[in-house]
């Protein structure tokens, strides 16, 4: 549940426009749903007067159209390239030296870098570059690939920032600005979503766009080109521009299977993207059909009628399957709003003498009493974490009057955390590992059933593609790539 599950982060990266600052700024506030803590945008311009380029950094604390102003935009990230990153910490410190993109200036020049994903051999490498006399300005893992790249003694910046990644583990999407291209990077597994974009600019040239979704590609008019596939570094330079030409290398000669987060299907990506090449919104449809396959709510009295509702936004979609599918088997059902959702919450609010969860639950939804009053109430989720949110927010639609109340849940049980980019809770947080049973968890959350979809259906349910799998690590606590202990002293970016 969205409360309970802070998204990731989001990164841009812009080539070959006149105000690549704004195309930023406009795709950073399409992907303000994957980072609300901070935002920045690192732009490059041509310096006449000392003949090289410039860099020039913004960032700051708060959503995208709080940090940048018109002058900023305008006047000081002026350039025809620039990346940004919209940024929430998986753990640790939130302090203003963590916020992205980063930039340095070494001897290849200058070099700026916007990451999403985990490193899970932070503390290895963090503890060797620190023997070797490297000193670090952040807490995140993030800053590694700077230093990594930096002391890389290979020819040319590519092979550089290729010898810089096979020295990592975990997951990675990455744009990085140099002098002279825009480098867009997917780690071997492709945990993380990345597509390339572009947009009509003059004399049959195109200005480049790599985002984390293609929702921000819709906002800026941009056509969707494919996604920066799983073990590539992607080159964006003057002969692309010229020529068309995009540039292709591997990170490693003999890459693993691909392992999709499936959590990006469930609830992380805006139902309007295209991740890994499909639709999202069809995806999370198809969810609910699944869970209404599985586990129907079928009233005692045939002349009764089901009412099914979403938690929105991530469950919208995925109420509709359900409601579609309950239906056509015969159950008198429709799909209605019974929960409006508050888009304007703050980041943080002054709670009064009453139960934290509960009134957060009460500041971001409310119910339409109307709608659920006397009515058999099934409510779809997109997941259930530690539990509380739920409970409070079962609570919340037995005050509206309904006769029951079943929740479903298009996402098996999560009983492990995330390692590769999603803020979950420790194990002993997470409600699945105190319950045997689905009764059990439905009546401490005050349900009178709960049913969450099993990862047969889900996997099922999503899109395959031939060589590619998805990582299943929260529900199974089988993960890709190994875990170094203690990996959670520094701080993550998602």
């Amino acid at each position: 549940m969205s409360l309970d599950i802070r998204p990731e982060c989001a990164v841009v990266g812009v080539y070959n426009h006149p105000n690549a600052s704004v195309i930023a700024y406009y795709c950073l506030h399409a992907l303000q749903h994957r980072g609300q803590e901070a935002t920045g945008i690192v732009s490059s311009y041509w310096d006449e007067a000392r003949r090289r380029r410039r860099f020039v950094a913004y960032k700051g604390e708060g959503l995208v159209l709080e940090v940048f102003s018109h002058h900023v935009l305008q006047e000081v990230l002026i350039g025809d390239a620039a990346i940004g990153h919209n940024r929430y910490s998986t753990t640790g410190s939130s302090q203003r030296a963590n916020i992205q993109p980063f930039h340095i200036s070494y001897r290849m020049g200058n070099l700026a870098l916007a990451h999403n994903g985990n490193l899970t051999n932070t503390r290895q490498l963090r503890a060797w570059l620190q023997e070797e006399g490297a000193i670090f300005q952040s807490t995140t893992d993030s800053e590694l690939f700077l230093h990594l790249i930096a002391r890389s003694r290979q020819p040319t910046q590519v092979e550089q920032i290729r010898e810089a990644l096979q020295q990592v583990r975990g997951a990675y999407s990455l744009v990085l600005l140099t002098d002279t291209a825009l480098i867009a990077v997917r780690d071997p597994h492709g945990f993380r979503p990345l597509a390339l974009g572009r947009l009509p600019l003059r004399d049959g040239q195109y200005t480049y766009v790599v985002a984390s979704e293609t929702c921000a590609f819709d906002l800026i008019g941009a056509e969707y080109v494919r996604d920066v596939a799983p073990n590539e570094i992607l080159v964006i330079d003057h002969d692309t521009v010229q020529s068309g030409t995009l540039k292709s290398y591997p990170i490693v000669d003999n890459p693993p299977q691909a392992r999709h987060c499936i959590f990006e299907f469930i609830y992380f990506a805006r139902p309007d993207s295209f991740i890994f090449g499909h639709s999202v919104d069809k995806v999370r449809r198809k969810l609910g059909k699944s869970l209404a396959e599985e586990s129907p709510v079928r009233p005692s009295d045939p002349n009764d009628e089901v009412v099914v509702i979403s938690v929105p936004d991530s469950g919208n979609t995925a109420a509709i399957g359900y409601a579609q599918v309950n239906q056509a088997q015969g159950i008198p059902t429709r799909f209605d709003i019974g929960l409006i959702r508050s888009h304007y919450v703050g980041r943080t609010f002054i709670a009064p003498e009453q139960d934290q969860r509960e009134f957060k639950v009460k500041t971001k939804f409310n119910t339409v009493r109307g709608v659920l009053r006397d009515k058999i109430v099934v409510v779809v989720d997109d997941s259930i974490v530690r539990g509380t949110t739920s409970k409070a927010l079962v609570q919340l639609i037995r005050e509206a009057g309904p006769r029951e109340v079943h929740l479903r849940v298009t996402a098996p049980p999560i009983r492990y955390p995330c390692k590769y980019g999603m803020d979950f809770p420790s194990r002993q947080e997470l409600i699945a590992n105190y319950y045997d049973s689905e009764e059990q968890i439905a009546r401490a959350l005050g349900a009178d059933s709960l049913h969450y979809l099993s990862l047969e259906k889900l996997l099922l349910s999503v899109p395959h593609a031939p060589g590619v799998g998805y990582c299943t690590a929260c529900f199974t606590g089988e993960y890709p790539v190994p875990i170094e202990p203690e990996a959670d002293k520094y701080v993550t970016e998602a």
